[in-house]
């Protein structure tokens, strides 16, 4: 989803070995936030039709995360994030690891899913000279509103129920330090510290 210039994005992403790509593009996508993208998304995902549904972790823009679980929310089918392997996938099943802040979990989940992947998930291959060759040759196919058959009240800046008005860097400060000792320790300091701040 994207301007017409996001046709190089996915002449690239031929380059590299992908089959087919469509464009979801049109004036009435502008100013979506992440509600209005996810929407969009998961008509055209339903119109094509699917069974597991890659998203990269968050965009370098918005940095939310929350495209690709609200766009398994529209199609109403389970999602997994922060997959850094695939080590299964069956006509009914994919059983990944999931990335922790201590290691990883094991998940299994029915198809169709989605899922969201975090770098780990691979290495890019290079794009081959053959595969150069494939993404100038390629016939992009666009899809706008109408041909993903959504509602123009749900889609753009009128059918975004947050629009952003201001973007600052947050001021440090100063009065912050560590907590030490053992857990419980620390949880007892903390408490004693929100006891002190009249907070608990």
């Amino acid at each position: 989803m994207g301007p017409p210039q996001a046709e190089d994005a996915l002449r690239e992403a031929v380059s590299m070995g992908v089959d087919e790509v469509r464009l979801i593009s049109d004036r009435a996508f502008a100013g979506s936030d992440t509600w209005a993208t996810s929407y969009t998304l998961s008509k055209a995902i339903e119109k094509l039709g699917f069974d597991i549904i890659f998203c990269g972790k968050q965009a370098i823009d918005g940095d939310t995360a929350q495209v690709g679980p609200e766009i398994a929310e529209f199609l109403n089918i389970p999602h997994i994030a922060y997959v850094k392997k695939v080590e299964d996938i069956s006509a009914s099943s994919v059983k990944v690891h999931r990335l922790m802040d201590d290691g990883y979990d094991v998940v299994e989940s029915s198809v169709p899913v989605l899922l969201t992947v975090v770098k780990e998930i691979n290495t890019p291959r290079l794009p081959s000279l053959k595969g150069k060759m494939a993404a100038k040759k390629t016939v992009i196919i666009k899809m706008d509103a109408q041909a993903i058959g959504a509602e123009e009240g749900n889609l753009g800046l009128k059918g975004s129920p947050t629009q952003v008005k201001n973007i600052f860097a947050p001021q440090s400060k100063v009065n912050r330090y560590a907590l030490e000792g053992t857990l419980e320790q620390q949880v007892d300091a903390l408490i004693e510290e929100l006891r002190r701040m009249k907070c608990v």
